[in-house]
């Protein structure tokens, strides 16, 4: 009698969010399993990696990332360079220096910055800001408008500016919207209920449900993604089936471990190896406890990932 496995396909199903346009547009979440669960039913979207691009990027000090992008000054020249990166589905424009506590950059440069790269660049585009609420709000506003049938996700609606951000962004200008929490289901899904009152779509919406380097808390993170994905596909809880995108590079570069130089941590190996490795077993475990889509920085990172993707897909 030949074996016959049991499959699980839930009842409950993760929206699909479209990001961009035209040939280059990308599908993040579909499914109605578990991450890489294709033995239980097929997965029509991969999970999608996004590369980061920051306004700072010409003070980043790793060999492997000034080698890729020698030559480049600009966010537009940074672009274009991540466009060709293996593995690369979407770009992240992260607009650290806007923060009033640091450089303070003028929301108008952050906005013309934006216009630039979206006209020189066919990938998706995400915006990031700069954790500061009150300029995030106009920054993110700002962009949304200028950026206008580009189809971006803009990162993030917050508790606090959830009403600014989802009523310019996404009412407004008919953007994307991550709705960010701090790894709690029940903040996520209070979020979502939130945009949702106010009309925008769920189709619209995508989760920013918290992450962290691995070793600094992560077990709060995975807790939340497993518990998110089993009551999105189990429960077929509405408010809690958005794709989750898992922004990976600014936690793990930012770490002892990726930025403790070989002086002073002489037992450690390469700095430059380290922090490849932080960001590799960081969006391993993103994407193996159910996000959609992660935002990463290193080209042999970024490559790691792409194959591991695909080999388990």
């Amino acid at each position: 009698m030949a074996f016959v496995p049991k499959t699980q396909p839930y009842s409950g199903r993760i929206n699909a969010v479209t990001l961009g346009t035209g040939d280059k547009a990308v599908v993040i979440g579909g499914q109605n399993v578990l991450p890489f669960y294709t033995f239980d039913a097929a997965i029509e979207n991969a999970p999608k990696i996004g590369i980061e691009i920051s306004d700072t990027a010409n003070e980043w000090d790793v060999p492997g990332l000034r080698a890729f992008y020698e030559g480049c000054t600009t966010m537009v020249d940074y672009a274009k360079k991540a466009e060709t990166m293996e593995g690369a589905d979407f770009l992240c424009l992260h607009f650290e220096s806007a923060d009033p506590n640091g450089a303070n950059r003028s929301v108008a440069d952050c906005v013309a910055d934006a216009k630039a790269v979206a006209e020189a660049v066919s990938m998706p585009i995400v915006i990031m800001g700069c954790k500061n609420i009150e300029k995030d709000g106009e920054l993110f506003s700002k962009i949304a408008e200028a950026l206008q049938g580009k189809n971006i996700l803009v990162l993030s609606a917050r508790s606090e500016d959830y009403k600014t951000v989802g009523a310019s962004c996404a009412l407004a200008y008919g953007q994307k919207v991550g709705a960010e929490t701090a790894d709690d289901i029940n903040l996520a899904k209070q979020l979502n209920i939130m945009l949702k009152g106010l009309t925008v779509p769920a189709e619209s919406i995508v989760m920013n449900i918290g992450t962290a380097a691995v070793g600094y808390g992560y077990e709060y993170v995975a807790s939340t993604l497993d518990r998110v994905r089993a009551a999105a596909l189990a429960q077929s809880d509405a408010d809690l089936q958005m794709p989750i995108m898992a922004p990976v590079s600014t936690d793990t570069w930012s770490v002892k471990e990726s930025t403790a130089s070989e002086e002073d941590e002489p037992t450690w190996g390469s700095r430059e190896e380290r922090g490849i490795d932080m960001e590799v077993a960081t969006a391993a475990a993103n994407l193996t406890g159910g996000a959609d889509a992660v935002i990463m920085r290193h080209p042999a990172a970024v490559a790691t990932i792409k194959k591991f993707i695909t080999e388990l897909m």
